[in-house]
């Protein structure tokens, strides 16, 4: 079973090119995207979050159920779904502004130690940086990380990181924590404060993680190990929008981990190159997926073994 810890809320995405495009509501938020693509990957997978009450809560936890994935530890409040407005740039990338004052998934309460049958827990997003949620979760990971391999993508929204030095002194205090780190380019050189990402992952890894996965947007993906690099090339794909593609590679990777008997930082740190060449391809072509499709969503495993087939 692998736990994905964190925030569920509504993306509202432009519907056509137009500035003044209406908005259509797609169910979202970075952990939520994590938990759907494991579940949709056939990996047991339960949420752990707060979620609203109101009629997208109860949207969000419909699709959780038709993605194969438990909710035995989500709670529910009567607060607002916290809200994100979508802009797309011409190449589909996506940059967000949040409504987040009082909503469900920042008043989530410690669920206390995690089931037995758990092997891995994924941290990331706003879940982290939003209180009191985020020192919930922040207890949670150094909790189960004595146990558990623990991943984190800290998918940087800088908007809401009203104390940059504080935020970044707090993610170094992670690290010890941290079993596996999934990190953008960007938000490695926003976390280092500039800087070469693979000098930075490479500095990562002396504080704790068995690897740091990079993704690199059209260049493909990388991972950092204490011992080694490997790069895969990107999936050509017809993209529609970015929403989602690095939380389908952090469910990806995870799925990968899953099939293949690695859910545990010794056994990642363990990896060979062609090991980790398979795990970043299957990643890449998930992501490549949930890119030619509109919104966060990422393949069913019948889907992404026909992509990898062909």
């Amino acid at each position: 079973m692998i736990v994905v810890a964190g925030e569920a809320l509504v993306d509202m995405v432009p519907v056509g090119d137009d500035e003044l495009a209406p908005l259509a509501p797609k169910l979202g938020g970075g952990p939520y995207n994590v938990a759907v693509a494991l579940g949709r990957l056939d990996v047991p997978t339960s949420f752990l979050s707060r979620v609203s009450d109101d009629h997208f809560g109860v949207q969000l936890v419909k699709r959780l159920h038709a993605s194969n994935v438990r909710t035995d530890l989500v709670q529910r409040g009567p607060e607002n779904t916290t809200l994100a407005v979508v802009g797309l740039a011409e190449d589909g990338s996506a940059r967000y502004s949040f409504y987040v004052d009082g909503t469900a998934d920042r008043l989530v309460e410690d669920p206390g130690p995690l089931p037995e049958d758990v092997r891995a827990v994924s941290f990331g997003t706003l879940s982290l940086v939003l209180e009191p949620g985020a020192s919930v979760y922040e207890k949670v990971l150094r909790r189960e990380s004595k146990r558990l391999l623990t991943a984190l993508d800290p998918n940087i929204r800088a908007g809401l990181i009203h104390d940059p030095g504080a935020y970044r002194a707090r993610f170094r205090s992670w690290l010890p924590d941290v079993g596996l780190l999934k990190v953008s380019v960007e938000d490695a050189q926003w976390l280092a404060e500039d800087g070469d990402v693979i000098e930075i992952a490479r500095t990562w890894i002396s504080q704790g993680p068995a690897a740091v996965v990079l993704t690199k947007g059209g260049d493909g993906l990388s991972v950092i190990t204490a011992t080694d690099q490997v790069d895969v090339p990107p999936v050509k794909v017809d993209v529609v929008d970015t929403i989602g593609a690095g939380d389908t590679v952090q469910g990806a990777l995870l799925a990968w981990l899953h099939d293949h008997d690695a859910l545990s930082a010794e056994n990642v740190r363990a990896l060979r190159s062609d090991e980790w060449t398979a795990a970043l391809t299957y990643a890449g072509a998930a992501a490549a997926i949930t890119c030619s499709r509109a919104g966060a969503e990422p393949p069913f495993a019948s889907e992404l073994t026909a992509a990898l087939a062909g």
